[in-house]
């Protein structure tokens, strides 16, 4: 057939474009991986070319400053021992400094003392006393005159200030002349040496990104763009830089692929990046133009193929699928007939033939379910027909009357409508099942496209009995309570939900002397006791709170959404205040207000593990028995002893 030979020729082609695509894809990434290598290496080398040159400059820089800085310390000195006098007024002295262009200098005795400043609060500063003045006291053994020192850029010893200082000795008196000067240019010259300050001034192409990794620690020293230092610093560790001096593809901490290449300087491995997608842009402009023009020449044979084949299959085919568009929209009384060629023809019989056995299995179904007498239903929707495809039983099981559901019948848009109105309301812990009037049903629908095929079972046994079960493995049998591991669940939850702002907080209780009730009225009125307690701590405030007994006559409160820890204090006063009021008929003569300790610990604006709470109210319990029952207390870290329980 025509079809057939136009459908292989169609593959045909698309596999010779594919294998064309392969082979230009993988010869131009070849190319363009070659160039970014060459590209990376000489920007690489360029940036040790910078740091070589600004190196030698800060070299020199520095040599030509000590100079200065000398000739200054000995000027100040000449002059000092030229008028003695200036040493009396430090406005003078003062003066001195600003003509010599230095931020300070320092008169020292023979004892190592300064005994003359520019800065006045430096007066007394004994010279034995710092690391940094000591390197100054060997001046003082110089006899001659002529001794100096020229002193590294450092923190002072008065006030760790950074600061270059320069000492001469004084001629014909044994004492010491320093000058002080802030290393401003130097530090701005090793500053312009910072592999980051390179960086950020080295010109890039886009998407191109640099970085260094110290070898002897395998600390990023500077890093560009969106680079991660961390995840530098994996992968150096990880010895992924290893073979990237010809370049390697690795991922970022993002899973975005990137194209790696590095060089050794020194002790410092520097690295440029660029991202695969950068790398790859003209290779995939080339390759959309290849594209482009390969599926132009696709189209011609297609469309060539298509005139050929339009008269004896394309029309036949076209009356076909507008019968079976009828069809699908619920019109199953046409009959589908088109002639001109045998091969439609019998497809067109097939098509009327499969129509009738789907009609007649869709009625023995139905029947089948009304004979299980399974309270089962199914339904049909399917967007754009005029009718919906329901079995009888699904009005009882949705409650629906017979005019409505005749209605529903002939608008199914309403029907589903009112399918989607049910499961907008889920019953808590039970999957897919929603209520309906008096009882409990489950609804699950398969979608296919925009078609729906639904079952609904009624499940309100099953519901029922699994809410009893719950409440059975949840809640204490005496008490009415919660279970201390469901509390512990609850409370993860709602710790783990806490709103930005609100506190939470943990509260154990221990029921004071509970031992000599049950040993005074025996363990029937024990129990009524506890159940006593239990019932007050049900009536506390459900929507900040819920209790649960943790094991004998302990309980624990969870409480959340508090605004500030006086809340807390107001639900434990409200507590003492109900006991006050309700105390227990123990006998005919003698009730008495159930006495408990209490310990609690809240979690302030910080994000707390659930048992460490627990713990810390433990903790605070236990300082509540200690201090003499009756009370609560808070969780107080200070004071803190080790917890009674895990």
């Amino acid at each position: 057939m025509q079809k057939i030979f136009r459908k292989y020729a169609v593959i045909i082609i698309t596999a010779a474009i594919g294998v064309i695509l392969i082979v230009n894809y993988a010869m131009v990434s070849i190319g363009a991986r070659q160039q970014q290598v060459t590209t990376f290496q000489s920007k690489i080398d360029q940036i040790i070319h910078t740091i070589q040159s600004n190196q030698v400059e800060l070299t020199s820089i520095s040599k030509n400053l000590d100079e200065d800085y000398l000739t200054r310390a000995r000027a100040a000195a000449y002059v000092i021992d030229l008028r003695p006098e200036l040493l009396d007024d430090v406005e003078e002295l003062q003066n001195l400094a600003s003509l010599l262009n230095v931020d300070e200098i320092h008169v020292i005795n023979q004892n190592g003392i300064i005994v003359r400043s520019t800065v006045t609060k430096y007066l007394g500063v004994d010279f034995h006393d710092g690391e940094q003045t000591t390197e100054f006291l060997q001046l003082l053994e110089d006899k001659e005159g002529t001794a100096y020192l020229i002193q590294k850029e450092q923190p002072n010893t008065a006030e760790q200030k950074m600061m270059k200082y320069v000492g001469v000795t004084r001629k014909g008196i044994r004492g010491i002349v320093q000058v002080g000067l802030k290393p401003t240019r130097l530090e701005e010259a090793r500053a312009r040496n910072t592999y980051k300050y390179i960086f950020n001034r080295f010109p890039t192409a886009k998407g191109e990104e640099f970085f260094a990794i110290d070898s002897n620690t395998g600390k990023v020293s500077a890093c560009t763009g969106s680079l991660s230092v961390s995840d530098l610093e994996e992968k150096y560790k990880n010895r992924l830089f290893s073979n990237a001096d010809k370049g390697v593809f690795l991922e970022d901490a993002n899973g975005e692929s990137k194209f790696v290449v590095t060089k050794q300087y020194g002790n410092m491995l520097i690295g440029a990046t660029i991202s695969r997608e950068n790398m790859m842009h003209g290779v995939w402009r080339d390759m959309r133009t290849t594209l482009i023009c390969l599926v132009l020449v696709e189209l011609i044979v297609v469309i060539f193929l298509n005139v050929l084949v339009k008269k004896r299959v394309v029309n036949g085919i076209h009356e076909i699928l507008s019968d079976l568009t009828q069809i699908t929209n619920g019109n199953y009384d046409i009959e589908v007939k088109v002639g001109g060629n045998p091969e439609l023809e019998e497809l067109s019989a097939g098509i009327d033939a499969m129509v009738r056995s789907v009609l007649n299995s869709s009625d023995r179904i139905s029947k089948i379910i009304e004979m299980s007498a399974i309270p089962l239903a199914a339904f049909e929707y399917k967007e754009g027909n005029q009718y919906v495809f329901f079995t009888p039983g699904l009005r009882d099981m949705l409650g629906f009357s017979t005019e409505e559901m005749e209605k529903l019948h002939q608008d199914p848009k309403r029907f589903f409508q009112k399918i989607q109105d049910i499961m907008k309301m889920p019953v808590e812990d039970e999957k897919d099942v929603f209520p309906v009037q008096d009882k409990y049903v489950s609804i699950h629908l398969s979608m296919e496209g925009k078609d729906y095929l639904g079952v609904v079972t009624d499940t309100t046994s099953q519901v029922l009995e699994n809410r009893r079960i719950r409440y059975e493995n949840n809640h204490d049998h005496l008490t009415g309570l919660y279970k201390y591991s469901y509390f512990m669940q609850k409370a993860a939850k709602h710790l783990k939900n806490n709103l930005r702002g609100r506190i939470c907080s943990c509260i154990m209780l221990d029921m004071d002397n509970f031992k000599s009730i049950n040993d005074t009225y025996g363990h029937e009125m024990g129990d009524y006791y506890l159940k006593s307690l239990a019932d007050i701590l049900m009536e506390l405030p459900k929507e900040h709170c819920f209790p649960a007994r943790r094991s004998g006559d302990e309980f624990c409160i969870f409480t959340y959404g508090q605004r500030d820890k006086s809340e807390i204090l107001k639900l434990l006063d409200s507590l003492w205040t109900i006991l006050e009021q309700r105390p227990v008929q123990l006998s005919d003569k003698e009730r008495r207000v159930i006495r408990i300790s209490c310990g609690y610990a809240w979690t302030g604006n910080e994000e707390m593990d659930l048992k460490l709470l627990m713990r810390q109210a433990d903790v605070a319990l236990y300082r509540a028995k200690e201090t003499g029952k009756g009370c609560f207390v808070e969780y107080n870290s200070m004071e803190a002893k080790e917890p009674i329980r895990e």
